[in-house]
């Protein structure tokens, strides 16, 4: 679809309620979402109103035709405001109920992945079977986003308080194998993985000051690869994405190892959408502008499961 292409559909979809901000340990970077999407919409002349669930009663929701979810963390990524809006009847973007709540849980999706006979470093549940995986390690709370809580440890000592640190924010801790080399991220729309980004920072690995605050922090794309190891890339990422039943769009998040064989992290089903997000830097590699990339997302929207309307981001049916 071209711009006016969009526009018109987007014309007829009503109001729209631009979920953002929630109680979340990440809700200012949501509300930075949320307005960047809002202004996106307005902008193509949507009737788009941003509500903040942590202020308004979500009831106000049934109001609206369909709902922009840009909640990140608890609350807004993990199946909680989905079932609301499936119980409400008011279609929405992004993943569904079961697939946003394994997304938002880095073990379940792990455990998901490895059954599914995808690539990931191994890892334990701080407590339960531990296994013997070498240092270092990487400490990460089962169920934070934006590396809140997470911690590289090369020693013992250093990997118990690191877990006592990340069981400040989830009772279910995710201890996993270390893996050396380049970081990559691939965003998804739709049936499409867009084009993949290399991420560096100096840092010990790529946490919250490097997403959000460090200016050393240097995204790639095109990311470095060839096309053939481009291609498996993305074709891994789209398969990981399917494999927790994620819809419409998201990111993946990989390594590669020592031996050149990629390594699946996790999966992010409402990722960061200002124009400085790794989505829209993505989509912009593949000559969509913002607004253009949250008007499709929107034209996404629906209640999964259901019959749609016939429309979705590539226009009528």
């Amino acid at each position: 679809m071209d711009r006016n292409q969009l526009k018109k559909a987007l014309a007829r979809v009503g109001r729209v309620a631009v979920l953002a901000g929630g109680r979340s340990a990440e809700r200012e970077i949501s509300l930075k979402s949320g307005r960047a999407v809002h202004a996106a919409l307005r902008g193509f002349g949507v009737i788009a109103e941003l509500v903040d669930p942590a202020e308004v009663s979500v009831d106000t929701l049934a109001g609206f035709e369909r709902v922009f979810i840009a909640l990140h963390g608890r609350g807004g990524e993990d199946g909680v405001i989905q079932g609301v809006l499936e119980h409400l009847e008011v279609p929405y973007t992004g993943s569904g109920v079961m697939a946003s709540g394994i997304g938002m849980d880095k073990v379940r999706t792990k455990l998901l992945w490895a059954g599914a006979g995808l690539p990931t470093p191994g890892f334990y549940v701080a407590g339960q079977d531990e296994l013997a995986l070498g240092f270092p390690l990487m400490v990460k709370p089962a169920r934070e986003g934006s590396s809140i809580g997470m911690r590289k440890v090369n020693t013992s000592a250093e990997l118990a308080a690191a877990v006592t640190e990340a069981r400040r924010y989830d009772a279910e801790v995710l201890v996993e194998q270390w893996v050396q080399g380049p970081e990559f991220t691939v965003a998804i729309l739709g049936d499409e993985a867009l084009p993949a980004i290399r991420l560096e920072t100096p840092n010990s690995f790529y946490d919250f000051e490097a997403k959000y605050r460090s200016n050393t922090t240097r995204y790639l794309c095109p990311c470095g690869l060839d096309e053939t190891e481009e291609t498996r890339l993305r074709a891994l990422a789209l398969r990981a994405f399917r494999t927790v039943g994620a819809s419409g769009w998201g990111r993946v998040d990989v390594m590669q190892d020592a031996q050149g064989q990629f390594q699946l992290l996790e999966i992010n089903t409402v990722p960061g959408m200002t124009d400085h997000s790794l989505v829209p830097m993505a989509a912009k590699a593949a000559g969509m502008a913002f607004d253009e990339l949250v008007a499709r997302i929107l034209l996404m929207a629906g209640l999964p499961g259901a019959a749609q309307d016939g429309e979705d981001a590539r226009g009528p049916a």
